[in-house]
C-alpha cells in the first residue's frame, strides 16, 4: 500500500522520504562494526553466564561477575576490534564516522580496563575460591546437556562443602582485612558461582530421574555455604567497603579523586574535580543574586527563604497534581512553539503518558521523574501527615513549571522517541551529561528566553537551578572524602531550600540509587555544555534556535564535545583527546 505525498511528509514530523534520504542521517561508515562489537559482546555474555529460570521464558540468562572463561573471550572481542580499527582508514570517513570510531575505540579500551583490573582481583582472591574450576566445569557440561555421572555428581558436590567451608575458616583469619575492591570480587565471584549451580540443578531437576534422585539435598548444602561464603566477604566488620554510617541511615561508597578524574576523561570532560566545584559556586552566584532580586519583587527583600516558604505553600489539593502537570506541559509547549525552538513530533506528542509514583519509591525519587512516561510523585493516603506535607510542598507548582518539560518533550521523553529513530546503533555511547544535560538545557534556555515571568515562577525556576549547584558540590565533595551525607542532607536543607523528607531522598537517591558517581554531576555540566554550543552555533549566526536542537536530536546520546564536532565539522585524529573548555571562569 502507498502512502499517499502528504502522509509521507508528515509522519512523525519529520523529514519524508519524499524529501530524499540522507545516509548520514541514520548511519555512519562505523556503524556496521559497531553493531557487531555489541551483539559479538552479548553473545558471549549470554552463552557463558548462568541461565535462570522465570516464569515467561526458561532460557534468560543472569548477569554476574564473569568466569575467567568468560573474561578471555570478551578480551578475544574487544582485541578482534581493536585490530579492525587499527586498519580503518580514518581519513577517508565522514565526520559522522570519525566520531563513532573515536568513541568505539574509548568504549573497547575502557572495556579492557575493566576486564583487566577484573581479572588482577580475581587472581588475588582465588586462593579463598579454591574450588571454582570445579563449578565452571560442571558449568560448561550444562552448557551442552551433557548427561552426568549423578552419584558420582552428589558426591562431588557433598565434598564441595567442605571446601567451602575450609575457605570461609581460612578467610576468617585473614589479616589484615581484604582491601574494598578486592572483597566485592570476591563476593560477587561465590555469588557468581552459586547462580551458575543453580542453573545446573534447574536444567536438570525434574528431568534427569537419577539427577532429581542423588542431587537435591548436597546441593542445597552447597547452596547454603556459598550463601553464607559471600556474606562473609561482604561482611562491613571484615572489610571497608562502605562509609560509617553517619546517622543519616546513607552508606555509600566514596570513589576518591583519582577515579573521579578517569571517568571524567572517558565522558570527555576535561576538568578536575576541583575546577567542577568552582564552576558550581559560580553558577551558585548568578542563582543568589537572581533570588534576591525575586525576593525583593516579592516584598520579602533578602529574606528569600520566606519567599520561598510562600511559593511551596501554593501547592494543590490533594488528586489535582496530574491536571498541573498537564498545564505545566501545556504552558511550556505553547511557549516553544510559539517561538518555533525545536520540531516537535506530532507522534511524540500524542503518546506521552502519566503514571503515579509509589510510595516505595518516592523514598528515592521526592519529585517526578520522566522519560517514556512521567511519573508524578505526590502524597499517597498512607504517608504520615508530615511526610504528606512536604511532598505537597516540595512539588508545588512553580518549582515543578521548570522541569515538566526536562522530564517530557523537549526533554526525556522526545530523548527516547528520536534515539529509537536516529543512530540507534549510538545507544552505547550514552552518557549522563547527554541525556540529563539535554533536558537541563532546556530548563536554562527557556529562563534565558524569559518563560519564568513572574517573581514566583522565577523562585520555582531558580530552585531547581540552585539544587543542580548544590548536586555537583555535595556528589563531588562526598566522592573526594570531604563531605558525609548527613552534611550533603543539611546542605541541601540549608542552602538550596529543600524540605527535609526530600533532601534525604535525593542524597539517597545520589549514594545508594544504582547512579553513577558522576550522574549527579552531569545535569548542570551537561546543560551548560549545550548552552556554549548553542551560543555558539546559534547565537553565533550559524544556525537557528530550531535548526540546532533538531539536530542534536537526530544524533543520539553521545559525549556533548563529540556533537560538537560533528556540529562544526571538526578535524579530527584517531588518537583524539578531550581537550574542549565549555565554561568561561
Amino acid at each position: 500500500m502507498l502512502l499517499s505525498t502528504s502522509l509521507l511528509n508528515t509522519v512523525n514530523g519529520q523529514q519524508s522520504p519524499a524529501s530524499g534520504f540522507n545516509l548520514y542521517e541514520e548511519s555512519s561508515e562505523m556503524a556496521g562494526n559497531i553493531i557487531r562489537y555489541e551483539q559479538d559482546l552479548r553473545a558471549i555474555e549470554a552463552f557463558y553466564s548462568p541461565r535462570e529460570v522465570t516464569r515467561s521464558y526458561s532460557r534468560s540468562y543472569k548477569p554476574v561477575l564473569n568466569s575467567p572463561e568468560q573474561r578471555r573471550r570478551l578480551l578475544d572481542i574487544d582485541r578482534a576490534y581493536l585490530s579492525i580499527l587499527q586498519v580503518t582508514d580514518f581519513d577517508a570517513m565522514n565526520i559522522n564516522g570519525k566520531v563513532d570510531y573515536i568513541l568505539l575505540k574509548r568504549n573497547i579500551e575502557d572495556h579492557i580496563r575493566k576486564l583487566t583490573k577484573e581479572e588482577d582481583d580475581y587472581q588475588t582472591i582465588s586462593q579463598y575460591i579454591p574450588f571454582d574450576d570445579e563449578i565452571y566445569k560442571i558449568e560448561q557440561g550444562r552448557r551442552r546437556g551433557v548427561s552426568f555421572d549423578a552419584e558420582q555428581l552428589a558426591a562431588q558436590l557433598n565434598e564441595m562443602v567442605k571446601a567451602v567451608n575450609d575457605a570461609a575458616a581460612l578467610l576468617e583469619k585473614k589479616t589484615p582485612f581484604l582491601e574494598k575492591s578486592l572483597a566485592l570480587c570476591g563476593g560477587e565471584a561465590v555469588k557468581g558461582l552459586q547462580a551458575r549451580l543453580k542453573g545446573v540443578f534447574d536444567f536438570y531437576s525434574g528431568y534427569d530421574p537419577l539427577f532429581s534422585w542423588w542431587v537435591p539435598a548436597p546441593y542445597r548444602r552447597l547452596d547454603s555455604a556459598l550463601q553464607d561464603y559471600a556474606k562473609l566477604f561482604l561482611t562491613k566488620e571484615r572489610v571497608t567497603i562502605h562509609q560509617k554510617d553517619d546517622g543519616s541511615g546513607i552508606i555509600g561508597r566514596p570513589i576518591g579523586r583519582e577515579e573521579l578524574i578517569r571517568q571524567l576523561k572517558v565522558d570527555m570532560i576535561p576538568y578536575t574535580p576541583e575546577e567542577l566545584i568552582a564552576l558550581a559556586n559560580k553558577e551558585f552566584e548568578w542563582c543568589d543574586n537572581e533570588l534576591l532580586k525575586a525576593s525583593g519583587e516579592m516584598g520579602f527583600g533578602k529574606e528569600w527563604k520566606k519567599a520561598q516558604e510562600k511559593v511551596k505553600n501554593s501547592f494543590v489539593p490533594a488528586g489535582k497534581q496530574p491536571e498541573l502537570i498537564l498545564k505545566l506541559y501545556n504552558d511550556a509547549i505553547s511557549f516553544i512553539k510559539e517561538r518555533e525552538l525545536i520540531t516537535i513530533p506530532p507522534l511524540a506528542e500524542e503518546t506521552w503518558e502519566m503514571i503515579m509514583m509509589s510510595p516505595e519509591r518516592q523514598m528515592v525519587n521526592p519529585f517526578f521523574t520522566g522519560g517514556r512516561e512521567i511519573s508524578i510523585s505526590y502524597p499517597t493516603d498512607d504517608m504520615s501527615h508530615d511526610d504528606k506535607l512536604m511532598s505537597m510542598r516540595g512539588n508545588n507548582p512553580y518549582f515543578s513549571r521548570g522541569t515538566v518539560q526536562h522530564e517530557l518533550i523537549p526533554g526525556h521523553n522526545l530523548q527516547f522517541f528520536m534515539n529509537s529513530r536516529y543512530k540507534s546503533y549510538r545507544d552505547n555511547f550514552n552518557t549522563p551529561f547527554w541525556t540529563e544535560g539535554w533536558a537541563l538545557y532546556w530548563e536554562l534556555l527557556l529562563y534565558e528566553k524569559g518563560f519564568a515571568k513572574t517573581p514566583e515562577e522565577r523562585i520555582g525556576m531558580l530552585f531547581w537551578r540552585m539544587h543542580r549547584c548544590a548536586r555537583i558540590l555535595f556528589s563531588l565533595n562526598y566522592h573526594l572524602g570531604k563531605w558525609t551525607p548527613q552534611q550533603c542532607i543539611d546542605f541541601l536543607v540549608d542552602r538550596v531550600g529543600h524540605e527535609r523528607a526530600n533532601a534525604i531522598g535525593e542524597v539517597r537517591r545520589s549514594f545508594v540509587g544504582g547512579y553513577s558517581p558522576l550522574y549527579q554531576v552531569a545535569y548542570l555540566v551537561g546543560g551548560l555544555q549545550f548552552l556554549s554550543l548553542k551560543r555558539e552555533l546559534v547565537d553565533g549566526g550559524k544556525m537557528t534556535d530550531k535548526q540546532f536542537n533538531d539536530a542534536v536530536m537526530k544524533e543520539n546520546g553521545m559525549p556533548v564535545e563529540m556533537l560538537r564536532a560533528i556540529l562544526i565539522n571538526q578535524p579530527l585524529k584517531r588518537d583524539f583527546i578531550t581537550s574542549w573548555r565549555f565554561y568561561d571562569f
